[in-house]
């Protein structure tokens, strides 16, 4: 136990922090009132603003000082800030014998409750009550197929999922539309409560289209390290082009051919051909899997074309009479842009289809081009700037840029290099951006939202004028109160994020989403763990609540094989108010499994607080 200097001192000190609080939160408050248009946020904001000047000061020695007897090291007053220190003096000022006036530890604990019972109060507002028989709000991302399925919307909706979300980047209104009508029937048949999210594309940085490749398709079967076959290549004969691609068999490469003639068809039957490269090749029919498809496999490598003469032959003890057809034609497919590390390409301008450049085009290593979507965002890229394609796969540098475009220098590629395709997402990291988050598609898209949704997710913010944009566009559409969920995906996100919080939340339901997967991208992998935790951070000091969104348990959902570190990232999750998931087979798997985490975790942990249940070893 320190003197009663030493008590004196630290006294002293900590009265010095709540005064330099005050003073910094007036000052941030004096600025945000304007934009405090919702009384039930006044105390919210007031808490965000003391808990800003209360982090900008280097706390770590006092903190330390403060744990040696006992008292709070002030490691867990997010949602109560000024209520900790409060208590904090009040207990000092004990051990130097002045008790405190009566009634004043419980005035503290009320307001210390105040902050958490606010956020939950948040949370219900924006996303609705937990499902009952459920540890957490679960957001789904609706696949397509819940534009025709009721029955996969209805298990969702029982499994737990308490936010259907809808992303205005895929599908159309129609589709909305009836993922919606699927979403509230559930909803009213089985009495859970579920809100719909519909997410903004907004800019939608992509590279653009390649030129088309010709029509050549490769069977390849699989084979071992020594070269032998352990598996043959397999494909689908079929009838009806448009049907097949709503079939379980889409994922097989798809030959067109007459139905008459695939009629004739039956296992274990042969299908001569000579391929593309004049070799003597043998399909075998394995299963009719409808009257106008039929699975067939080859035990070497073939390469078919538009024409390719394939010759019918009976097998053994049937008739053996012969028919052949001319394959029909095959769908031209997008090239793309081979790049290894080192190599020198360009984002064009020009819409004009990207082509793979020939070794004999220059002395220098150059790749080729491919346009960029948005070819205005290269007006704002500089040389040295960074550049990541398709997820970060792809890293490159700006070396130079012309009338022709961005010139990139490839840093990052597997050693057989890497393909970069149409539609595949730009990320510009150093890059400031002139870009409005509400394009003429979210505008339109808006009309629909405003009519059909309970709140509206936001792409691409960046600073809190963006937020006044959409509150704007809301109000003009009979629709200021939607609850909106700002997507925190940016550096400059980042960086206006209190100034973004209270021009929401000062105005609507709002909440706050960590977009971890373009958030990586823009602010760097390394840093990712860190800024999440100061995102929820300072969401918890507004009392505004936090999605915890991208590839939670992603390999679940895709393989139903989980990693480690997915497992342990669910468990993170726990401290957000929303977890989303993404689409793919596996989904209903992954509610079961996350809900089972989170309810452990609860017993554990709330917070950053460590809740001390008792073990059994």
């Amino acid at each position: 136990m320190p003197s009663v200097a030493g008590l004196n001192e630290l006294h002293a000190t900590v009265q010095q922090l709540r005064a330099s609080v005050l003073a910094g939160q007036a000052e941030l408050l004096h600025a945000w009132r304007p934009y405090l248009k919702r009384g039930a946020f006044a105390a919210d904001a007031a808490n965000l603003a003391a808990y800003i000047s209360f982090r900008r000061q280097d706390l770590r020695e006092l903190q330390d000082r403060l744990a040696e007897i006992g008292l709070s090291s002030l490691g867990r007053c997010e949602a109560h800030v000024l209520a900790t220190l409060d208590a904090v003096l009040i207990n000092l000022a004990a051990l130097l014998g002045n008790p405190p006036a009566p009634g004043a530890l419980d005035r503290l604990a009320r307001q210390s409750r105040q902050g958490s019972q606010h956020l939950l109060a948040r949370a219900r507002e924006l996303f609705g009550p937990v499902p009952r028989h459920h540890r957490s709000r679960i957001m789904v991302t609706l696949p397509s197929e819940a534009a025709h399925d009721r029955h996969l919307v209805r298990d969702l909706i029982k499994c737990g999922m308490g936010v259907a979300r809808i992303n205005c980047a895929h599908d159309d209104e129609a589709a909305w539309a009836r993922m919606v009508q699927h979403v509230r029937a559930a909803a009213a048949d089985t009495g859970l409560p579920c809100r719909i999210m519909m997410d903004l594309a907004g800019p939608k940085l992509r590279t653009g289209e390649m030129a088309l490749q010709p029509a050549v398709l490769r069977l390849k079967p699989k084979r071992d390290a020594a070269g032998n076959p352990i598996m043959p290549a397999y494909a689908v004969l079929h009838a009806g082009a448009s049907e097949f691609e709503q079939t379980p068999w889409a994922r097989y490469p798809a030959l067109p051919v007459p139905a008459d003639w695939l009629a004739r068809l039956n296992n274990g039957d042969a299908i001569e051909l000579t391929d593309a490269r004049g070799r003597k090749r043998t399909l075998r029919v394995v299963e009719r899997l409808a009257a106008d498809r039929v699975m067939v496999c080859a035990a070497e490598s073939v390469w078919l074309e538009t024409g390719t003469l394939l010759q019918h032959v009976p097998a053994r003890g049937k008739a053996r009479q012969r028919h052949s057809v001319s394959l029909a034609p095959l769908a031209a497919r997008p090239g793309f842009l081979t790049v290894h590390v080192g190599d020198l390409f360009l984002l064009a301008r020009a819409p004009a289809p990207g082509l793979q450049a020939f070794p004999s085009w220059g002395e220098e290593p150059y790749a080729g081009h491919i346009p960029c979507a948005q070819p205005e965002v290269l007006d704002y890229l500089r040389p040295g700037e960074r550049v990541f394609i398709d997820d970060g796969r792809i890293g490159a540098s700006v070396e130079r840029l012309d009338g022709a475009g961005a010139w990139l220098r490839v840093t990052r590629a597997s050693s057989k290099g890497d393909k970069i395709r149409p539609a595949k997402g730009l990320n510009f990291p150093d890059s400031d951006l002139g870009l409005s988050p509400l394009m003429d598609k979210d505008l339109h898209d808006l009309d629909f939202i405003a009519r059909q949704a309970d709140l509206v997710g936001y792409s691409f913010i960046q600073t809190a004028a963006d937020m006044d944009r959409l509150s704007a566009e809301l109000a003009a559409r009979d629709a200021a109160g939607m609850g909106r969920v700002a997507k925190i995906e940016t550096r400059k996100a980042v960086a206006n994020l209190p100034e973004i919080i209270v021009h929401g939340a000062g105005t609507a339901p709002f909440g706050v989403m960590i977009a971890r997967g373009d958030l990586a991208l823009e602010i760097g992998w390394e840093r990712l763990a860190e800024i999440q935790e100061e995102i929820l951070w300072l969401a918890e000091a507004a009392r505004v609540p936090v999605v915890w969104a991208t590839q939670v348990l992603e390999g679940l959902i895709k393989a139903r094989l989980p990693s480690r570190a997915e497992m342990t990232d669910a468990a993170m999750s726990e401290r957000a108010e929303c977890v989303m998931l993404n689409k793919g087979p596996f989904v209903l798997d992954a509610m079961q499994v996350l809900d089972d985490i989170v309810r452990r975790m609860r017993t554990h942990q709330r917070k950053k607080t460590a809740r001390l249940r008792a073990l059994h070893w």
